[in-house]
């Protein structure tokens, strides 16, 4: 199931993008804070610097995107969501929703004014699902 829609978060009000997965939240999670993994299931992403492979707050580093690299900052990291910003800009917010019997929601929480990135968070959250589905595949 995927939902457009706003709702609050601890950075105001936002738009969120979700998709329900039929994964457990810890996996979910895991793909969204390792920055290796992110050229994987992000459509934009084509490779990451950071100074930590898993993210924590005041990670920075910098994120290829076609022809230009762009330096990122992680604002916040706590229990399954996280923020950042891209060029001293506030970006996505990412969270990971337990939903039980190894299912989750995955939301990334856009500014208003990011309004035309909806699709390109579509995109990456069945690019997301695929990638999991994947390897859970992949360990049975």
């Amino acid at each position: 199931m995927t939902r457009v829609g706003t709702t609050r978060t601890p950075d105001g009000r936002r738009l969120e993008v979700s998709h329900v997965l039929s994964v457990p939240a810890t996996d979910a999670w895991d793909a969204l804070v390792d920055t290796t993994r992110w050229p994987d299931w992000s459509p934009l992403i084509t490779g990451v610097e950071a100074t930590d492979r898993r993210l924590r707050p005041g990670t920075t580093g910098r994120v290829r995107i076609p022809g230009v690299w762009l330096p990122f900052r992680i604002t916040g990291c706590t229990s399954r969501r996280w923020t950042w910003r891209v060029l001293g800009i506030p970006a996505t917010g990412h969270r990971v929703d337990d939903l039980g019997s190894d299912r989750c929601r995955v939301a990334v929480e856009l500014p208003h004014y990011a309004t035309g990135y909806v699709p390109v968070c579509l995109r990456a959250l069945e690019t997301l699902e695929s990638l999991l589905e994947d390897d859970e595949q992949a360990v049975e």
